[in-house]
């Protein structure tokens, strides 16, 4: 069972005070619980993202339905919630979502868990102050502001069109509640970075998956674990940027890249005869060519030489274990 360790509380001048807002602040952060995961060794994610996952999620329904960050849960076979009384409380994986990262918990044993309301992320503009809260009540919760709002591309094979970037940053960040002036949820902490603002200067911050696009997925992961959209091709690369060049940083064992030869140090020049301009540019090209399984023809930099590679996708989700669905 989930025992109730809290990290380093956040000092007390950047923590939001009651009299600056006009909601019940300790009610709001009531609905962020703790989040601990167990995973299989043997879990596909297991070694890149580790098998004991802590974090935090949100309450967002009455029926102790609970928002998080999705690496937080995928795979994993136990998962426990600690609410803002102490009181542990065993969960599932209700769903998860690839394509944005976020997942959903079922509480098995709801009594008590109060839901935040859902707010607008689009509401959010640049250099409006928030809250960035972690379990804990106010020992956790940071004042913060939204310092850039922009595209953001993960070197695992995501992409935000419009992700938000908090400083200071949150030091506990997986799972927090992002909660704007009115006390409702804009978004779900996703990342450290040190890339925060819009210009790419040098300030750490988190990176926050903004809430707005939970409503058009969220019916489909509380039914049946994963949205019905179609499934992206996925290769299994890790890949970095620099100067507009994308290189091949790390490979998924057994991965669809890896198995059609692509080796670690590769550039990716082409996608489908079409050059490529940054990791973004890259992937949509990629899911451009249709859903996962198709073949994705890529024109790569090795040696000196190029080489043309064709990679028959996947979807990566196949390569997981399958959760244990309420």
């Amino acid at each position: 069972m989930a025992t109730n360790e809290q990290p380093p509380e956040i000092p007390s001048a950047l923590r939001p005070k009651a009299s600056e807002f006009s909601f019940d602040l300790d009610q709001v952060l009531s609905s962020v619980v703790s989040v601990r995961s167990e995973i299989p060794d043997d879990a596909f994610t297991a070694a890149s993202l580790g098998t004991d996952r802590r974090g935090h999620g949100v309450v967002i329904t009455d029926g102790g339905l609970v928002l998080t960050i999705g690496y937080l849960i995928v795979e994993a076979t136990q998962v426990w919630l600690i609410d803002c009384s102490g009181r542990a409380i065993a969960g599932t994986v209700a769903g998860y979502d690839q394509e944005t990262g976020f997942g959903l918990i079922q509480a098995l044993d709801p009594v008590g868990l109060k839901p935040m309301i859902i707010g607008r992320s689009s509401e959010l503009v640049e250099g409006e102050p928030v809250i960035f809260a972690g379990s804990g009540g106010r020992a956790q919760a940071l004042k913060t502001e939204v310092v850039s709002i922009r595209e953001f591309a993960g070197y695992w094979e995501y992409l935000l069109d419009r992700a938000l970037f908090t400083s200071p940053p949150h030091p506990f960040w997986g799972g927090g509640a992002l909660i704007g002036s009115d006390g409702t949820l804009r978004g779900i902490g996703s990342l450290f970075v040190q890339d925060s603002m819009q210009d790419g200067q040098a300030r750490d911050g988190n990176m926050v998956v903004p809430i707005d696009l939970l409503e058009p997925i969220l019916g489909d992961l509380a039914t049946s674990g994963r949205s019905n959209r179609p499934r992206r091709p996925w290769l299994g690369l890790f890949t970095a940027e620099a100067a507009n060049k994308v290189v091949v940083a790390g490979l998924w064992d057994g991965g669809p890249a890896e198995t059609a030869g692509v080796e670690i140090g590769d550039l990716v020049l082409e996608v489908d005869a079409t050059p490529v301009t940054g990791m973004a540019d890259m992937l949509r090209r990629i899911w451009d060519l249709g859903e996962a399984g198709v073949e994705v023809p890529l024109v790569l930099f090795r040696d000196r030489s190029l080489l043309e590679i064709i990679i028959p996708s996947a979807s990566r989700e196949n390569y997981h274990k399958a959760p244990r669905l309420h």
